[in-house]
């Protein structure tokens, strides 16, 4: 980089460099964003020559307000700062490498780009303390940027100096350009439209703390307008020091734990944490408001606001006489408490109102936050190794349960869910913690995945399993669990023995827990019921598709935590048009959410790769005929159906697209012929082609399908190509079957590949056999098929697994395929509407342009 740059630097970044870097920032717009001028001074680091932004150069405290925004998605626990900083950084070079491409300097670069952005930003305002003047305590002088930046040479003149450097009728155009900025902060400021009507701003002012203040709270505006601003070091515009409403929670350990122990409750006045005496207050009866000066500092004080805050708290203070639930004091830290009204009056006191942990609390939320740091006993009968994040996370669920608080095990598919869920039951009981038995709920497909694995890892531990797999297992209730450490059953049946409900278990255990995702459905209302000292959900999505998901998960977990469904609406309202977003919510959840990815190498070093690859294809000659008439039959039909018939008409869509699936698989799937040959169908001869080195290396593939009647033409097609059978899995296989099929496909060499309809055999099946997982085609919901392709990649793989989805070139498939991908790359926003793609919800010609066929992408060979 040319050396002559450095200087050109500094004089740019004194003249609003800021403003040009977000004008070039905007050119990536995925990129965090955060303020302008930490931006311009990573920028400079990078051009004056240093190698790579370090996590200080970095503004890491935004970095970390960003991420904690983030909405709860899909994802979202892939923004972390750190991911953040490293985007930056990338940011940062690529602004770097442009630069250096150009061969221009860098003034003539940003020119380039926003012609007038030098006129913005050469004014700027100064605000300084004076200490020598006890009534007029600050100074406020405005100046302007005059001389050559390229050689270094520019110097800060007082406005008024501009008046006469651009006297006359020439250079009346270039004042106005200079002031640009200060006339649009005057649109926004009332300060500053005095300051330029009474032209005060060309001389230096005597400011009281008074007008101090009301400058410093139009600092944003300035700084949005284009003045550059230099204020003291004590002011921070986001959070300036200021005399709150100190609210103390949990100083002391409850007399009784879990969600209902009520926390001690204390409100008093206080500066950055430490309580004003009587005093202090006292002596700042006369300051009504601004700026005053308190243990020598300036501090902000607004004692009509500070009044009424505190009124409201020593108010819910009297009315929590005996203190405030868990969950209540949990609302109150997180910023969502339904303590005070959500109105303008209670939006003021919370302006103005600190919450925080007492000692015991802190301590509390520190230890459930770092499961690290948990000092916890491990079973003595585990027959298991378990990986250091493992027993953190046993250590974790230990303390939890102690607490007699919820939690949620979130860990990514193929973590070990199952053992960290047996260490705990062995944990409970080698204390004799256990006064009743615990209910563990599982879908019926992982009955005998959990029986296995208990045999395996905690033998004294006794099942019982309430299932009518099971002999004598319907029997009452008291003769099943009589003398059983764990009662396994499944969801349906929780609709079906009213015992379930009746009995009050020690803990609840919810397997594959996103089952309960949708609140309304019988099965999670069944699962609310259920009387227990502590629940605890597993799930490797805790949020599938909605925000919403979260709520009915919580909502088992720790009810009245996040509210009732409305308070949930009313909290995704305000996280919507907050700055902050999400960052409460996240908050208050975190505590009982633990989460770990099998991608990161910290908790995982040694799982092999995973790759996704598109496999693409085209149609047959009879595959495109067949599929341009499904077209004409949804356009007839949609033209048919009145378009104030919801119902109808979503069923008239769905009803197609599942045609044109099934048309894109192969024709007999569609027409029933039953004929399945290979050459109807370029679908089933790319799969040929993809099973060909699969053989030849004599590895293992599963095959997903979320056709019933595809898997057994499936299952007899690849048995041709490997040579040998395979086994195959669907809704109308028994319990029992599974477990056989499973061990048979972990433990037979021959056996080269297994054939799965996806609701089936898409989630808690350990697979770790196969290396190649094949999608013969896409289910719209890319959870679901990351569920499926977690059979293989999770934990006892060894090799390195590929994914080929399958996907007919020209066709819906094509396009959804397009609009799936689009959905794994959401990291800033909730995805919208259900799981699925909402094709249904399309209008006609939407609906229509995405079926309607390319025959020559279709045909292409």
């Amino acid at each position: 980089m040319d050396a002559a740059l450095a200087p050109a630097l500094r004089g740019w970044l004194d003249a609003g460099v800021a403003h040009a870097a977000l004008e070039l920032a905007a050119r990536h717009p995925d990129a965090p964003l955060p303020d302008s001028l930490s931006f311009a001074r990573s920028l400079a680091r990078v051009f004056l020559g240093a190698a790579a932004l370090d996590a200080a150069t970095a503004p890491s405290e935004a970095f970390l307000q960003l991420a904690a925004a983030c909405p709860p998605m899909r994802g979202a626990e892939c923004c972390t700062r750190e991911a953040l900083i490293s985007h930056w950084e990338e940011l940062a070079r690529a602004l770097a490498q442009a630069l250096s491409a150009s061969g221009q300097r860098l003034e003539a670069w940003l020119d380039e780009r926003r012609a007038a952005w030098h006129a913005a930003g050469r004014v700027c305002f100064h605000l300084a303390e004076n200490r020598r003047d006890a009534e007029r305590p600050f100074a406020f002088l405005a100046t302007y940027v005059e001389g050559d930046v390229a050689t270094d040479k520019a110097k800060h003149k007082p406005l008024s100096a501009a008046l006469a450097q651009y006297a006359g009728a020439n250079a009346t155009r270039d004042l106005l350009a200079l002031l640009g900025p200060v006339q649009r902060a005057a649109e926004a400021s009332p300060l500053a439209r005095t300051l330029l009507d009474t032209r005060a701003i060309f001389q230096p002012q005597r400011w009281t703390a008074g007008e101090a203040h009301a400058f410093l709270r139009d600092v944003p505006a300035f700084e949005a307008a284009g003045v550059v601003v230099r204020v003291p070091d004590w002011w921070k515009a986001r959070a300036p020091s200021r005399v709150t409403v100190q609210v103390t929670l949990g100083a002391t350990s409850p007399g009784a734990l879990g969600a209902e122990g009520l926390l001690s409750f204390d409100a008093a006045l206080a500066l950055d944490g430490e309580p004003l005496t009587a005093a202090e207050w006292k002596a700042l009866a006369s300051d009504s408001s601004g700026l005053v000066s308190l243990r020598g500092r300036w501090v902000e004080l607004d004692r009509a606001r500070l009044e009424a805050a505190l009124a409201q708290w020593r108010t819910a203070q009297a009315s929590a006489r005996d203190g405030v639930p868990f969950h209540e004091a949990m609302r109150l830290l997180a910023g969502v408490s339904t303590v005070a009204r959500d109105d303008d009056e209670a939006e003021d006191g919370r302006e103005w109102t600190r919450v925080a942990p007492g000692a015991w609390l802190a301590k509390t939320l520190e230890t459930l936050r770092s499961p690290g740091a948990v000092a916890s006993s491990l079973p003595r009968t585990l027959t298991a190794e378990l990986r250091p994040y493992q027993a953190d996370g046993v250590r974790w669920l230990v303390l939890l349960n102690e607490l007699g608080l919820g939690a949620c095990l979130a860990d990514d598919m193929g973590l070990g869910k199952t053992i960290q869920v047996l260490a705990l039951m062995l944990v409970l009981k080698e204390r004799s913690r256990p006064r009743a038995p615990h209910l563990l709920v599982v879908p019926a497909t992982l009955l005998g995945n959990w029986q296995s694995e208990a045999a395996r890892f905690a033998p004294t531990l006794r099942f019982a399993v309430a299932h009518p797999s099971a002999a004598g297992a319907l029997e009452a209730g008291a003769a099943l669990r009589d003398g059983a450490d764990v009662v396994l059953t499944t969801y349906a049946m929780l609709q079906r023995l009213k015992w379930l409900a009746d009995e009050r278990w020690d803990t609840v255990i919810l397997d594959e827990a996103q089952a309960i995702k949708n609140a309304g459905t019988r099965q999670s209302r069944s699962a609310r019921t259920l009387d227990a000292r502590v629940r605890l959900a597993l799930t490797g999505t805790p949020v599938e598709n909605r925000a919403g998901d979260l709520w009915s998960l919580f909502d088992f977990l720790q009810p009245k935590l996040l509210g009732t469904a409305k308070d949930f609406q009313a909290l995704a309202k305000r996280a919507a048009e907050r700055p902050e977003g999400w960052a409460p919510v996240r908050s208050l959840v975190a505590p009982y959410l633990l989460r770990r990815l099998k991608t990161d190498r910290s908790v995982i070093a040694d799982l092999p790769e995973k790759t996704a690859m598109l496999a693409e294809c085209g149609l047959s000659r009879e595959q495109v005929a067949l599929y341009l008439r499904a077209v004409d039959d949804l356009r007839a039909r949609l033209a048919k159906t009145p378009k104030t018939d919801g119902v109808e008409r979503r069923g008239a869509v769905l009803a197609s697209l599942v045609r044109l699936k099934q048309i894109c698989n192969h024709p007999s799937q569609w027409l029933g012929d039953n004929g399945w040959e290979p050459e109807r169908s370029a679908k089933l001869q790319r799969v040929a082609e993809l099973v060909e080195p699969i053989r030849e290396r004599q590895e293992k593939v599963l095959v997903f399908t979320q056709f019933r009647e595809a898997v057994e033409p499936l299952a007899a097609f690849l048995a041709r190509e490997f040579g040998h059978d395979g086994l195959v899995l669907h809704g109308g296989t028994s319990v029992a079957k599974r477990r056989e099929l499973v061990e048979t496909f972990q433990s037979d060499d021959a056996v080269p590949f297994f054939v799965l309809s996806l609701k089936a055999g898409g989630t808690g099946l350990n697979l770790t056999a196969a290396s190649h997982v094949v999608h013969f085609d896409r289910w719209w919901n890319p959870a679901v098929e990351d569920q499926a392709t977690d059979r293989a990649f999770r934990i006892g793989q060894r090799r390195n697994v590929f994914v080929h989805a399958l996907t007919c070139r020209g066709t819906v498939e094509e396009r959804v395929d397009a609009m799936i991908a689009g959905k794994r790359k959401l990291a800033g926003e909730l995805l919208g509407g259900g799981g699925e793609i909402p094709l249904t919800e399309l209008d006609d010609d939407a609906l229509l342009a995405l079926v309607q066929l390319d025959a020559r992408r279709a045909a292409a060979e």
